[in-house]
């Protein structure tokens, strides 16, 4: 029928977990990568921002670590930064932070995305296709195809693989919060790299949907200067 996955998705209410827990050490910084300020505010506010500002408009979920939380009051109030979200406590790991964030959520059948603090150019196209497509098939991983050549490590040697076949993971990675609940009741091991192999580790297929190659992870410096680069041209271009 057409519209229905459309229907369904606006019927779900929606959560969105921004996960805040990077430390700064390959930034070369004192300060954790989603506090440093991109085009005048900290990463994490465009984050948040993103999301709020998207036609889902989810509940925004915080996962923070506790020695942070003093700082970002400060950072919001300096920035005038209103955008209404509660914070949770992180965890040891990304998982327990998730898992922390996913357990403060008592509403049933809804759709959780999980994001990364510090993917701050992630669009509305983006997030409203991955609830969407959550709605329809439990999962919505977003990825793109690798651009490079891949070779893979093999003892002393390596060997070519098929880079049609090889897609680099983002975020948002949304979820029917049933099968997210469930699959963060497993034990951790470190073998869970990001929500999806959580969720899979669980039984349950994963949907990969469409990326955007400018939905980069701030970790580096140089990436600060090309999402600023990449903020002024989607501001001239409007």
């Amino acid at each position: 029928m057409p519209g229905l996955t459309s229907q369904i998705s606006n019927l779900k209410s929606k959560y969105a977990i921004i996960v805040a827990g990077g430390s700064g050490s390959r930034m070369q910084s004192a300060l954790p990568k989603q506090f440093i300020e991109l085009c005048g505010e900290p990463v994490l506010m465009h984050t948040i921002r993103a999301f709020h500002n998207s036609q889902p408009a989810p509940q925004i979920i915080l996962a923070l670590h506790g020695s942070y939380h003093g700082l970002w009051a400060q950072l919001c109030v300096k920035h005038n930064f209103n955008i209404p979200h509660k914070i949770t406590m992180g965890g040891e790991t990304r998982f327990h932070s998730i898992q922390n964030a996913v357990d403060s959520i008592t509403d049933a059948d809804v759709l959780i995305a999980v994001h990364d603090a510090v993917r701050p150019l992630v669009s509305a196209d983006i997030i409203n296709q991955a609830y969407r497509c959550a709605a329809e098939n439990g999962t919505a991983v977003t990825a793109v195809k690798s651009r490079d050549s891949i070779r893979q490590v093999k003892g002393d040697g390596s060997v070519s693989l098929n880079r049609d076949s090889i897609y680099l993971v983002q975020t948002p990675q949304t979820f029917q919060s049933a099968l997210l609940k469930k699959a963060y009741q497993q034990p951790y091991t470190d073998t869970f790299t990001d929500d999806a192999s959580v969720v899979e580790q669980s039984g349950v297929a994963i949907t990969l949907i469409t990326g955007d190659y400018s939905n980069i992870k701030i970790t580096f410096p140089e990436d600060i200067a090309i999402a600023e680069a990449l903020i002024n041209k989607k501001a001239t271009i409007r």
